[in-house]
């Protein structure tokens, strides 16, 4: 099978980290009450009015998505800040694994991820699911700014996850070799990413480049230092 349709395999598995992220859905959202509806749409007032009231801050969904991660994929800053403010474990996990941090960097929503970090989740947190970072998903997915916000706030370069890739090669081997991951790779690497780490089938960037006809990024990959 060549590369790209083991990736292909790995998404329509849900292996692939950004494709497993589940977001609450419309019917889910319909049927939020209290702490976890003010999450999603309400305002800080509320929200603290609740958490006095004795609401479980760290209540779970069907999902396991607590209130402050609702929040997060609903990109309620207010809310956000509420939570935090009354006592939410701002580095909570749902199901799938994924924090506060992660969530908005797979929505390519920078403000969002900032805030976040800015409230205590963890730029380095490790994702007990798939063994990734914030910082892989978003390489995967192109997403630029996210991408110089998370470097900028010390996300590990280099982390392996349970795929046996890093940012870098999943940058490539899931990329589209288009300017955003052009973009990505340029950005990884001035931040000093080792080009150097090879997949487990001893496959380094720089070689699925090749393979997979991104002379752009081959050539990045190429330059000294």
């Amino acid at each position: 099978m060549t590369r790209p349709g083991i990736a292909a395999l790995l998404v329509a598995l849900g292996a692939i980290p950004a494709a497993a992220q589940t977001a609450p859905s419309t019917a889910e959202i319909a049927a939020y009450s209290g702490l976890f509806d003010a999450a999603h749409r309400g305002t800080a007032a509320r929200i603290a009015q609740i958490a006095a009231d004795g609401a479980d801050i760290e209540a779970r969904d069907r999902r396991r998505r607590t209130p402050f991660l609702v929040a997060a994929f609903a990109g309620n800053h207010d809310a956000m800040r509420a939570l935090a403010r009354a006592g939410a474990d701002v580095n909570a996990q749902d199901e799938d694994g994924y924090g506060a941090v992660t969530i908005a960097a797979v929505a390519n929503d920078p403000e969002t991820m900032s805030l976040a970090l800015e409230l205590g989740n963890r730029p380095d947190q490790i994702h007990w699911k798939w063994g990734g970072t914030a910082l892989i998903a978003a390489s995967e997915l192109g997403h630029v700014e996210v991408i110089r916000r998370l470097v900028a706030a010390g996300s590990p370069l280099d982390h392996v996850n349970n795929l046996g890739w890093t940012a870098l090669l999943e940058a490539v081997i899931l990329g589209d070799g288009g300017p955003n991951h052009q973009e990505t790779v340029a950005i990884l690497l001035a931040a000093g990413a080792d080009r150097s780490i090879a997949d487990r089938e001893g496959m380094t960037p720089l070689m699925h480049a090749r393979a997979r006809g991104f002379d752009d990024i081959a050539a990045l990959l190429r330059r000294p230092g």
